[in-house]
Formats: C-alpha cells, sequence, structure tokens
C-alpha cells in the first residue's frame, strides 16, 4: 500500500510536502480533503481541523509539513534535502523559517486583496466537489471566512499593505537575481529552504491567477523555480554547491528576514517566556495574543504593525538555532561570523527561555532554557 497525503490544491503547506515527496520519489497517493475526511480521517486523528496529514504504508499518522520531510528522510533512500556543511546547513534551515513562517504574509494578503473571487471557487472544490460552479462558490465562501477572517490579525491591514507588497516585490527580484545563477538556493539539488519557500510562492504566490500574473511580471525565473520545484524532472538529482558556499546572492533574503522575522520572533520568545511563569506544566496556546512587527523597510526603515504571536514560529526557528548550538571550534566560529555579516547578530545571542517540542501532533514546551 502506498503512503496517503490528505490534501488541497489551494493549500499553502499542501504545496510543501507534496513537492517534497515528489522529488524524494515517495510511493502515494493524494486524498483531497473533502469534508468527509475531516470527519473520518484528520479531526479523530489529529484533533483539530489541519492539512496536509500524511497517513503512513503502516497506518501512522503524521502531521506538519517538517514532520512528513522529516520522517522520509530517515526512512526513505536518496540524498538529503539537508545540506552536510555548518553553514549551508544553517542557511537552509533559517530559509525553511522564513518560508514558512513569514511568507504567509504576502501569501495571504495577496490571496485575499488580489485573488478572492476566485479562491471562493477553489475553496468550493474541496468542500463540495461534486457540486455546480455556483454551489462550488457559495460552498468555498462559508468555507473560506475564517481565513479571509484571519487576514488583519497576520498583521494585514491598510496601515502595512503598502510595506508589505513593497518587501514581497524586493523579495522576488532579489531571488530572481540568485535563480539567475543557480536553479536552486545551494546548488541543483533542493534543499530543506528551497522547500520552505514552496508553500507560500507556489500555493498562493504562483497557483492563484492574480498573483502568478505579477510573479511572472516581476520575477519570471522565480516562477521557472516554482515549476521545477512542483513539477519535477528528475527525482533524487543534483547536488550542493562545494565548499560550505553560501551564494551570495543569498544574502538580501537573508538579510530581510533578520530585520523583518526576527526582532518579531524575540519578541514572541519573551512573551512565551512570561506566558509559561504563569502557567507551569501548560501547553502553550496556537497564538500568544498580538505582538508588534516592522516590515518593508531597509537598514531598520518600515512600517510598523501588530500580528498574532505564534509559538509554532519559535520551534521552526529552534531548528536553527539547535544547529548553531551543536557547532564547535571552527565550525561554529565560522557560522557565527557569517550571522554578523548579514546582520543576523540577534541570533547569536538568540533568548529562547523554554525549549519547545512538537510530539503527538502538538506544540509543547519540553523545559526551560
Amino acid at each position: 500500500m502506498p503512503h496517503t497525503l490528505f490534501a488541497a490544491p489551494l493549500s499553502l503547506y499542501s504545496g510543501k510536502a507534496r513537492a517534497y515527496l515528489d522529488w524524494k520519489g515517495v510511493d502515494y497517493e493524494e486524498v483531497l480533503s473533502t469534508p468527509d475526511v475531516y470527519r473520518d480521517v484528520i479531526l479523530p486523528n489529529v484533533g483539530r481541523p489541519v492539512i496536509p496529514v500524511l497517513r503512513t504504508a503502516d497506518g501512522a499518522i503524521i502531521q506538519d509539513t517538517t514532520c512528513i520531510i522529516d520522517h522520509f528522510e530517515v526512512h526513505a533512500p536518496g540524498p538529503s534535502v539537508y545540506p552536510e556543511t555548518p553553514r549551508q546547513r544553517l542557511a537552509a534551515l533559517l530559509i525553511e523559517c522564513f518560508g514558512d513562517e513569514w511568507l504567509v504574509i504576502p501569501a495571504m494578503h495577496y490571496r485575499w486583496h488580489y485573488n478572492e473571487e476566485w479562491v471562493y471557487g477553489e475553496f468550493g472544490k474541496v468542500a463540495l466537489p461534486g457540486g455546480t460552479p455556483e454551489e462550488q462558490y457559495a460552498a468555498g465562501k462559508a468555507r473560506a471566512a475564517p481565513f479571509r477572517g484571519s487576514v488583519p490579525l497576520l498583521g494585514i491591514t491598510p496601515e502595512t499593505i503598502p510595506a508589505i507588497e513593497r518587501s514581497y516585490e524586493a523579495l522576488l527580484a532579489d531571488l530572481d537575481e540568485h535563480f539567475a545563477a543557480h536553479p536552486f538556493l545551494f546548488g541543483s539539488r533542493p534543499s530543506i529552504g528551497d522547500y520552505g519557500l514552496i508553500g507560500p510562492l507556489y500555493a498562493h504566490l504562483w497557483r492563484d491567477p492574480a498573483s502568478r500574473e505579477i510573479m511572472g511580471r516581476i520575477a519570471p525565473r522565480v516562477a521557472a523555480w516554482v515549476r521545477r520545484m512542483v513539477d519535477v524532472a528528475r527525482p533524487q538529482s543534483g547536488e550542493f554547491l562545494a565548499g560550505d558556499q553560501v551564494p551570495q546572492t543569498l544574502e538580501p533574503i537573508l538579510k530581510r528576514m533578520m530585520r523583518e522575522q526576527v526582532p518579531h520572533l524575540q519578541t514572541v520568545a519573551d512573551t512565551l517566556g512570561q506566558w509559561a511563569d504563569a502557567n507551569d506544566g501548560a501547553q502553550p496556546p496556537r497564538a500568544l495574543g498580538m505582538a508588534p512587527f516592522t516590515i518593508g523597510g531597509a537598514e531598520g526603515k518600515g512600517v510598523e504593525g501588530q500580528r498574532l504571536a505564534f509559538p509554532f514560529s519559535l520551534w521552526m526557528l529552534q531548528r536553527g538555532l539547535d544547529h548553531l548550538a551543536s557547532l564547535d571550534g571552527e565550525a561554529r566560529a565560522a557560522s557565527e561570523a557569517w550571522l554578523r555579516e548579514i546582520g543576523g547578530e540577534a541570533l547569536v545571542s538568540f533568548r529562547m527561555p523554554v525549549r519547545l517540542e512538537f510530539t503527538d501532533h502538538r506544540l509543547r514546551i519540553a523545559g526551560r532554557n
């Protein structure tokens, strides 16, 4: 029996998992996450309505794309999407966090402010696969309401939208320059960083029609990279760059992460520490209220806003911090020096008050740091 991926075409994280499974050459079938699938499979096994969910051939349930990828990195043959060298691996883990947890901002903005009417039909195709277009539109509009309603909570407001668009268009230009020299982030093989980017850049920002036009116009090489990622020509092919090289063309992307995402994550970490002090032993909530962020500027200048503080983003960042902490000697010194070169001093001394783990489909506090 093959593995089963419960997913949907319009789902950001489904796009990440699907692209990886195709490159890894995993034998799987994809099942549309209809209401029946949520009722019969996802809710009984995971406890909340979330996709993608993977059921392995032996019946185990895995939720979260990073966990799905890491499962097959251990259990499937073939090359890894994790670079083995210190700086490349650190850069790849950081870009995964940036793509997964930060690019949801432009992904949701462009979906709901440029593609709203079209997306209702896409939601309807999942909610009511056998319905007429009119029935699907109505069903999709009802099902999409919570997603549409979450837009301001993600920091997407009339005040921040111009800055979000500046930031995203600058990111596209930077990535376009990089892909002029390299087919993937670190050479001719996709990395875990590529898979962090592909979720938002494919499922929302390329697949949604108005967003695809913007990407194709501003960054045709990014659009070509998206197609390479989702239409895998040669599974398990390619190599990472030799000599622990992190291309200079990736520095603007990483510097943007250091300016925009990392200060917000430090605020979230401090808030989580305070919450843990007051709720000893409790499982953290999905969000810890609102927290400030700044977007769309250079050299510390940008537009300020407020968005939900997600502890899960800290678990994603913790993966990169754990890798950095595992290094010693020359590798540690070189990695820290490289972080300082890209404006990442805050990561060298990042204050993570608690240890996080993701087990049984839930984020948990494993202890104090």
